[in-house]
């Protein structure tokens, strides 16, 4: 139980609460009943970024562990406009918008999802069918007191700016689709947190047990300042093309790489762990790591075969525009097991040829490891395919491993 626990909790801000989730974690074993778990996705837009797929990632982390996820698509939602985080009314879907961004989320969750153990359920299954009578009595469980605790709703209203009384019934029908549902626990980003804490209160006014509240941090974008956003164009899409994915994962920073292999990656909670503490204490190079998550993702969207090809274009790229062509090639045995980068600088410079040197060099920034400035001379290298080493000023050497 503590190492389910442990997986679920991987990567989140909120739980509330901690002892709810692992009773019903305890019951589930015990009745051999899955939990239903449920997400829900406004189809804002025709296709999905990496920042959506950071709920998705946590709704596998619970299939992993048996229990049944529901992938909500809010189409009835959709048309209403969620106001969470908008300075102003935000524009309501058409359904024509909403049937056709519907589609290419069925089409594209399931690169992560198991199909199995997963329900796709749209909420105007029960919405729409709503009758006023059932509309008031749900609208009778908020005050207009506590819908203006929220910031984005206080903010607007101190200054003056309009809100429509039916963006109030946003968060008030995305809590009944908890009801409807019957859910165990309901996922969400962080800024989702006051409209799934609602679903629970609904869920005690229809004596159901409440859900477990679990909310995931917003993704930041490439520029590592915003939160990723097609319309600031710090994006990667899911549906673009593998160089293009590739590339733009090796372009973020190193912190910001940690950050992605938490919310994205599929390594052990051990593994991640062990990176972090390979990359603080310069046992693991941070481009080799972001190129095992570039790997990863684009694996996961495109298949390990599109994921070599989009590799060793990116190293060809990098080539052509880096290295000149009588760069000097070493290959790996003749390190005879050296990895640490004075080390290897030693070994294979003609300018910096004893350690000392090497470690000075390297401390004081001049060198490069496939484009990135490496500053602790005892960080190790992996001993795999080509790494192009740009040793002070002039000298450049690739190094190729068997």
């Amino acid at each position: 139980m503590d190492e389910i626990l442990k997986l679920l909790k991987r990567g989140t801000v909120d739980l509330i609460a901690e002892d709810e989730l692992a009773a019903k974690l305890a019951r589930a074993e015990r009745e051999k009943r899955p939990l239903r778990v449920k997400a829900g996705f406004d189809p804002t837009a025709p296709d999905l970024h990496l920042g959506h797929t950071v709920l998705v990632q946590k709704l596998k982390h619970f299939q992993e562990a048996g229990h049944r996820v529901i992938f909500l698509i809010g189409d009835f939602t959709g048309m209403i406009g969620d106001p969470t985080g908008k300075r102003e009314m935000r524009r309501p879907l058409t359904r024509e918008d909403v049937e056709r961004n519907a589609q290419t989320y069925r089409e594209q969750i399931f690169k992560i999802l198991d199909p199995e153990r997963t329900e796709v359920r749209f909420n105007s299954e029960w919405l729409a069918a709503l009758s006023i009578e059932e509309t008031v009595r749900i609208a009778a469980q908020m005050t207009v007191a506590r819908m203006l605790e929220r910031d984005d709703f206080r903010r607007r209203y101190d200054e003056g700016r309009p809100i429509s009384i039916h963006e109030f019934l946003y968060p008030l029908f995305q809590g009944y689709d908890s009801v409807a549902l019957r859910a165990d626990v309901e996922l969400g980003g962080t800024d989702q947190k006051f409209n799934l804490l609602v679903g629970r209160d609904l869920q005690r006014v229809w004596e159901q047990e409440p859900q477990v509240v679990i909310t995931t941090p917003l993704l930041v974008g490439l520029d590592g300042v915003n939160k990723m956003s097609k319309s600031l164009g710090n994006y990667v899409g899911i549906t673009e093309e593998p160089g293009a994915i590739f590339g733009k994962i090796m372009s973020i920073s190193d912190e910001l790489m940690l950050t992605y292999y938490e919310l994205l990656s599929d390594i052990s909670v051990e593994a991640l762990e062990r990176l972090k503490a390979g990359v603080a204490d310069g046992s693991r190079h941070p481009m080799e790591a972001k190129r095992a998550l570039a790997r990863e993702i684009v694996s996961r969207f495109h298949g390990a075969s599109a994921a070599k090809e989009a590799e060793e274009e990116f190293r060809k790229k990098f080539s052509r525009r880096e290295f000149p062509e009588d760069a000097r090639c070493v290959r790996g045995a003749e390190l005879d097991g050296k990895t640490d980068l004075a080390s290897v600088v030693a070994t294979v410079s003609r300018s910096f040829r004893s350690k000392a040197a090497a470690r000075r060099l390297i401390e004081q920034g001049g060198l490069e490891v496939d484009g990135e400035r490496a500053g602790d001379p005892g960080a190790a290298i992996e001993p795999r395919g080509r790494i192009r080493l740009k040793i002070g000023k002039k000298e450049f050497v690739i190094l190729e491993y068997d």
